[in-house]
């Protein structure tokens, strides 16, 4: 019962039943990328997109078993927010990455649309499509799209203007 009146905003009344608050202090959308791949993953958004590589994990099994062992997790700073780059092995605990709807998109904002993409494509990329502006871009900005060579679409965004805050 507690557990359905959380989902249905009754979150102050389990609190006072002496169900622990949480608060969460960060989200970190993690890029499962088939195996042995996520090392080049992050050198290719470490070149694309200036991202910083602030911590590593490796399987503990398979760290003595190769010479480039897979990568548990890469913890990599992205424009003031952190990203996690994992491989994913068959025998990991991580769903499988989908490649039906529903998949991870990530948006990268920047005053120079053109030569973000630009940059991401000498690294590896694919641009898709053309770069849109004004209304059928992010917030009347401009936007475009890469792939990068692990299947994900980045949104390279410009700021544009301010988003109307959605009617209720």
């Amino acid at each position: 019962m507690a557990q359905q009146e959380v989902q249905n905003g009754g979150a102050e009344k389990v609190a006072a039943e002496g169900v622990a608050t949480v608060a969460f202090t960060a989200v970190k959308p993690q890029l499962l990328v088939e195996a042995p791949k996520a090392n080049d993953a992050v050198l290719f958004y470490k070149a694309a997109f200036g991202a910083e590589e602030v911590g590593r994990t490796v399987y503990p099994k398979r760290k003595a078993e190769q010479e480039n062992p897979l990568i548990l997790s890469a913890e990599l700073k992205l424009a003031g927010s952190t990203i996690i780059v994992s491989d994913h092995a068959d025998d990991s605990a991580a769903p499988a990455k989908s490649t039906g709807s529903g998949g991870v998109v990530l948006c990268l904002e920047t005053e120079d649309v053109g030569a973000a993409i630009a940059k991401a494509v000498s690294a590896g990329g694919v641009a898709e499509g053309e770069i849109v502006e004004g209304d059928g871009a992010c917030c009347g900005g401009s936007v475009g799209k890469v792939k990068d060579p692990y299947g994900y679409v980045w949104l390279i965004c410009s700021p544009g203007n301010k988003c109307a805050v959605p009617e209720a």
